[in-house]
């Protein structure tokens, strides 16, 4: 029987890049105050998700040598839509030519992990090709007179393409969880911008990750030190550093794109994840784990034997 393994990859990012040096021209903070509390210098905004979307699963599928008729599935992570409805998936199906079912996917910051989840389960179904896509365009909804989270987000995207030609299981362990009584922490309503707590968010966080990772290794039966590469949700240096500390993995295990991004949501860990991959920071056979956190409270782990195909 086969089984699901991500076999292309690729990410975008908006054209406008905008420095924590451009943010002191209009908000009262510095360059040093953002990156001192967040470890972020520089992010990219007036993304919209549909465009992203569209062209990082468009490259991902070139990576792949996928045709786009040959895709039986589309999974779109995000929480920032570019409407109510329909589902910005639906946008991105008729860009790139698919002829497959196409949904929106809401666990905001924990979205692309649930989507690895979800896309895993279906080929094991018998799914043979799925474009799982991490987009947001926080932007949007941005307070760019709140200093305490304009500095923290940015647009971007994030896709790969699963398809069932393992050998092996790839997906070993998982953790999927929500905690609704926190859904007030970290919020946005219809028509608004983002509500942050931001200590309660920080404390929450650190906790979720840690939980969701450990259980993600207790299901797979491993431990950190079989652990290679770690994808965590690029939210904040401190939370990062903080559930790292708490995991008892060494930072240099993180793939981290943090500085230059921004917290992108659901483009966040395949951003990470991309960058790492194309440094060659893993190796077939390795493990990597993917973890983060988002409002709701969501979180969400999955350790993933790596097991590229051979171009």
């Amino acid at each position: 029987m086969a089984h699901g393994r991500i076999t292309g990859w690729a990410t975008h990012l908006p054209e406008r890049r905008l420095t924590n040096h451009d943010l002191a021209e209009f908000v009262d903070t510095t360059d040093e105050w953002i990156r001192e509390r967040s470890g972020i210098a520089a992010r990219h905004v007036d993304g919209k998700v549909t465009e992203m979307s569209t062209i990082a699963g468009r490259d991902a599928l070139a990576m792949a040598g996928v045709d786009p008729t040959d895709v039986g599935l589309l999974l779109l992570a995000t929480c920032s839509s570019d409407q109510q409805f329909p589902a910005s998936a639906s946008v991105v199906q008729h860009k790139l030519g698919l002829r497959c079912g196409a949904i929106d996917m809401n666990a905001a910051c924990s979205g692309f992990v649930y989507g690895l989840v979800t896309a895993m389960q279906f080929t094991e179904g018998g799914v043979d090709t799925i474009l799982l896509i991490g987009s947001d365009a926080l932007s949007s909804v941005v307070d760019w007179t709140d200093r305490g989270t304009c500095v923290l987000f940015g647009d971007g995207a994030g896709a790969v393409v699963i398809q069932r030609s393992a050998d092996s299981p790839t997906l070993l362990g998982w953790d999927l969880m929500s905690d609704g009584s926190a859904a007030g922490i970290l919020s946005c309503e219809h028509g608004g911008k983002i509500f942050m707590n931001g200590k309660e968010v920080f404390r929450r966080a650190v906790l979720a990750m840690e939980s969701a990772a450990r259980n993600a290794m207790d299901r797979a039966g491993v431990t950190m030190d079989d652990i290679t590469l770690v994808v965590p949700h690029q939210a904040n240096i401190r939370i990062i550093d903080a559930a790292m500390k708490r995991l008892d993995i060494p930072r240099e295990k993180a793939a981290m794109v943090l500085e230059r991004t921004g917290n992108t949501s659901a483009a966040s860990i395949p951003l990470a994840l991309v960058d790492a991959l194309d440094d060659d920071r893993v190796a077939p056979g390795d493990l990597m784990l993917m973890v983060g956190f988002g409002a709701g409270m969501s979180s969400a782990a999955a350790v993933i034997r790596w097991d590229p195909p051979s171009y």
